[in-house]
């Protein structure tokens, strides 16, 4: 893959990829309002969006906004369908190809292959060895305030640059990352969000591997976990840290940033983990109770079948396999049946 993006975007710019990046758009989601309304007219929508996109005339829409409680208080800013399409577009043929493979291994959020559960059982995995080489050792764990919130569109303009030097490209991707106004803020709700917010803390993961020399590092979008052998080395590198995310990338680190032992263990990705456990926070368990008290009253009632609730259940079962949860499992699953 060539280091840098020349002339790519007429290239990739075709009916088909357009077709392609809908129908992954919909998958799952073909039952809602917007995308049956898109689905009437498919073949005209696209060829639509190929001319504006073509001429450059194309316009990112307005947002949605509204709030999500879980796992905290966010505000989501829903785009048009037709501009999540172009998002897809974006992603699947320049940001994802181009970018992910200048990722470091232990950055997991949004990456195909990796994910929540890989980036629990590679930090555990890590921490065994650390215990073996070390006995004990200090952890530093880091969450980066008010993440989307704060990441500045200028700089982030011009992380990209270095890489992208087709000046159509960045008429689109400028045309995204303003949708919403302002200097900062990108919309949580936007698929490309995601990958521009991995792109923007890759600055910091090569600054920790290259720079800090830190071996066990590994970050999960704005949550981070360095395991290190001393407590001077963890304060030293917190310094640094915070230097380089203020200095750099206008960023800062909040209050549940901290250092402490080993034994300890740390909250990463919704679990706690030491060198031998991997548990679910207690968060996580209340938020799963209440999740299969309200699916069995919902089958009781019969307004869903236990097949469909099982549908629900299956992101949730996912998260809880990997950990060490029989009680809770036999409590939610299986002590009522019986």
């Amino acid at each position: 893959m060539p280091k840098t993006i020349r002339n790519k975007y007429y290239k990739y710019l075709s009916y088909n990829s357009l077709m392609e990046a809908h129908l992954k758009s919909r998958r799952g989601k073909g039952y809602r309002k917007e995308i049956i309304m898109f689905n009437l007219k498919q073949e005209e929508y696209i060829m639509y969006l190929l001319e504006k996109l073509r001429d450059k005339s194309y316009k990112h829409g307005g947002y949605k906004v509204f709030y999500i409680t879980e796992p905290k208080v966010r505000k989501i800013e829903k785009s048009r369908y037709i501009d999540r399409v172009v998002h897809r577009w974006l992603v699947d043929n320049f940001l994802e190809p181009y970018f992910v493979p200048t990722f470091i291994e232990s950055s997991y959020a949004c990456i195909s292959g990796r994910g929540m559960h890989k980036a629990c059982l590679d930090v555990q995995s890590a921490m065994r060895h650390c215990k073996n080489k070390w006995g004990t050792y200090y952890i530093l764990k880091m969450d980066v305030t008010k993440y989307f919130q704060n990441i500045d569109k200028e700089i982030l303009i011009n992380i990209l640059e270095r890489k992208i030097l087709d000046k159509d490209l960045m008429w689109l991707i400028k045309e995204i990352i303003y949708s919403n106004g302002g200097r900062k803020n990108l919309p949580i709700g936007n698929y490309t969000s995601q990958m521009f917010a991995n792109i923007y803390l890759n600055e910091v993961d090569q600054y920790v591997k290259k720079e800090l020399g830190v071996k066990y590092y590994f970050r999960y979008m704005d949550d981070s976990v360095l395991l290190v052998q001393d407590k001077e080395q963890a304060k030293y590198c917190l310094s640094k840290i915070k230097e380089f995310l203020y200095l750099r990338l206008g960023l800062s680190l909040n209050k549940k940033t901290q250092i402490f032992k080993s034994k300890q263990g740390v909250n990463f990705c919704g679990y706690k983990i030491n060198e031998y456990r991997l548990k679910i926070r207690d968060k996580g368990k209340r938020k799963l109770k209440n999740k299969v008290k309200k699916l069995k009253s919902l089958v009781k009632k019969g307004s869903i079948s236990s097949i469909e609730a099982k549908k629900y259940l299956c992101g949730h079962i996912g998260y809880i396999k990997i950990a060490n949860t029989w009680n809770l499992e036999n409590k939610l699953f299986y002590r009522e049946e019986s």
